[in-house]
């Protein structure tokens, strides 16, 4: 499959009613965050490298023009100081969107990601509101070097007081990102490199928000359901169409909290599960969705559940980065092998 899906296959959204654009994801996220920050002027966002050069993916351009060196915070180089300057602005009444450049680089500010950010709600007993969304780019793809190809988000999962979202088309990234930066409490916001300019798509220009703990389901199907998100959704898809089987596509896209009854649902309707995620296989989201399906729909299933993962290794070199990566074909291979099951 090619790297660059139709983007219109992965998502249908009413747009006749406003005014749209032809962006890809990157780009949604872009014009995401100037429209949060001309909407709200306590929106502030900081990270290194976003100013000037409009970080190394070009998702802040444009922002320190028009919102100036106050409001686009270019930062040392410091994940550790990042987080814990953007707790302590929030706490005073900011709406912080920190850029950590890949997720493979947060582990420096895990302690402030631990004790601070998650657990500050709690500590004060929901006296201190942290109005804090932190943008990370995550996930293989692009041949890039370690630490700059991590998909760790179970770390993240593992952990109460942080919701966890992912998108996969420009249109989810606009509306959740919107979310993300409106809601009160701390949002890490997973962005899916790999696609960053994997295809256009109409999305309105006006503002609009996506719910921040619905799946959605990208396409409907009778025999199996698929469960996947971010870069993974467009291989689901197309594994789909190959197979000869009425395939159910749920993009989980609130990572935590996630949405177990529409989960449930789906699986029950069609008997079998198949989860596809390039995040390494032990303790990854794929192992909690299969316990979770195990544990309330065991009577339903047809075949037991089937991972399409990443492998228990460190993320390899570019000459077989390909080869780790899930892709069409394997999850064409787990939608097959659950297809053909016999107890």
């Amino acid at each position: 499959m090619s790297d660059i899906y139709p983007v219109e296959a992965l998502e249908a959204h009413d747009a006749d009613e406003t005014e749209t654009e032809d962006i890809d994801l990157v780009t949604a996220v872009n014009h995401t965050l100037h429209q949060e920050m001309g909407r709200d002027d306590t929106v502030r966002v900081m990270g290194y490298d976003i100013g000037p050069i409009g970080g190394v993916y070009r998702a802040t351009e444009g922002l320190l023009e028009e919102y100036g060196d106050e409001r686009v915070i270019d930062t040392p180089l410091s994940e550790n100081g990042i987080i814990g300057t953007a707790v302590g602005m929030a706490m005073a009444g900011e709406r912080i969107v920190p850029e950590i450049q890949f997720m493979g680089f947060s582990y420096p500010a895990f302690g402030q990601i631990m004790y601070a950010l998650v657990k500050m709600y709690d500590r004060t007993g929901g006296d201190a509101e942290i109005p804090l969304t932190v943008r990370m780019a995550y996930g293989g793809g692009v041949k890039a070097l370690e630490y700059h190809q991590e998909s760790t988000e179970t770390y993240y999962l593992h952990t109460p007081g942080v919701r966890v979202v992912c998108p996969s088309t420009p249109y989810q990234a606009k509306g959740l990102l919107a979310a993300s930066i409106r809601h009160d409490d701390p949002v890490l916001f997973m962005e899916p490199k790999k696609i960053y300019r994997g295809g256009e798509q109409s999305v309105p220009t006006d503002e609009y928000t996506l719910p921040l703990d619905e799946v959605r389901v990208v396409h409907e199907g009778e025999d199996v359901t698929v469960l996947t998100w971010g870069a993974m959704v467009r291989h689901a898809v197309a594994a789909g169409e190959a197979v000869d089987a009425s395939v159910e596509v749920v993009d989980i896209r609130s990572l935590s909290p996630l949405d177990v009854d529409a989960v449930l649902e789906s699986v029950k309707r069609t008997g079998r599960c198949v989860v596809v995620h390039e995040a390494r296989r032990t303790l990854g989201l794929g192992a909690e969705l299969s316990a979770l399906v195990n544990e309330y729909a065991l009577d339903r299933l047809k075949a037991p559940v089937k991972r399409a993962t990443g492998y228990d290794v460190h993320f390899p070199g570019h000459d077989i980065e390909d080869d780790y990566l899930p892709d069409e074909e394997r999850a064409r291979y787990a939608i097959e092998a659950v297809m053909n099951y016999e107890f």
